[in-house]
């Protein structure tokens, strides 16, 4: 547990050998990425840590909470970012010969980009279905159920859901029980990242736990109310939790 949040003590490589077991057993599930902004959210919204609570995966995509489980005494063995697992995973599914849908992306033309991008980069991934759905899609009439049907028509093996926390969670938790065998990955901006249209920030920054510094360089206006009013404070509440759990640990 980190700041009261399961997540699981996992290495990509983990991940990866988990996905392959699920597809061979006809067993896989969700998979959710948290960062500290997620935390934040499953803390102030209940009903959002049930999403992540029911998840087959739940990674930590953000140094901060690997901070905090090292403060915690209870250190997860490295960070496995949504936007990375979107590499892997596509990787990992043309090896196999499995297929690949595409859901959201921000863009109109996001998911068949990242769909093309992706196929370039790993040749053998057959994908079976691209859709970034309009604004206000959850009102219009019969929207949901069609393009429910057509996911689960196209049999696939992976569906990356880019929608944001926690909208991309709750699309994909009516899909699990009718897709046993797929895996579905919560994966907000990386689409556009797969697909070319976001950039991702270096290595050494995201290393520094700095990448929002990038991000929020790249989208101000987006992301300054989020990252300055919301997750700085956020981080630094989670890290003080989790110097008081050992604290009391060391006690008892």
């Amino acid at each position: 547990m980190i700041g009261g949040l399961g997540v699981d003590a996992v290495t990509s490589s983990d991940v990866s050998s988990a996905v392959v077991r699920g597809w061979e057993c006809r067993r896989a599930g969700m998979i959710v990425t948290p960062n500290v902004d997620i935390w934040l959210r499953t803390r102030r919204e209940p009903a959002t840590k049930d999403l992540v609570d029911a998840a087959a995966l739940v990674v930590a995509d953000g140094m901060p909470l690997l901070w905090a489980g090292r403060l915690a005494g209870t250190p997860l063995p490295e960070r496995v970012a949504g936007s990375e697992l979107v590499e892997t995973l596509a990787a990992l599914a043309a090896a196999h010969g499995r297929s690949l849908f595409i859901v959201g992306g921000g863009e109109a033309d996001s998911a068949d980009a990242a769909a093309a991008a992706l196929s370039a980069r790993y040749p053998g991934l057959r994908i079976v279905g691209t859709v970034v759905p309009p604004f206000g899609f959850e009102s219009v009439p019969g929207y949901l159920d069609e393009l429910y049907d057509r996911i689960v028509a196209s049999g696939a093996d992976l569906v990356y859901v880019g929608l944001g926390f926690p909208k991309q969670e709750r699309f994909a938790a009516p899909l699990v029980p009718r897709m046993p065998a797929t895996w579905f990955l919560g994966c907000g901006g990386g689409i556009g990242m797969a697909a070319g249209s976001a950039a991702r920030s270096p290595r050494w920054v995201q290393q520094l736990g700095l990448e929002w510094t990038h991000r929020l360089i790249q989208e101000p206006r987006r992301l300054a109310k989020r990252y300055l009013v919301d997750d700085i404070p956020a981080a630094v509440r989670l890290l003080s939790m989790s110097a008081r759990t050992r604290a009391r640990r060391r006690v008892q």
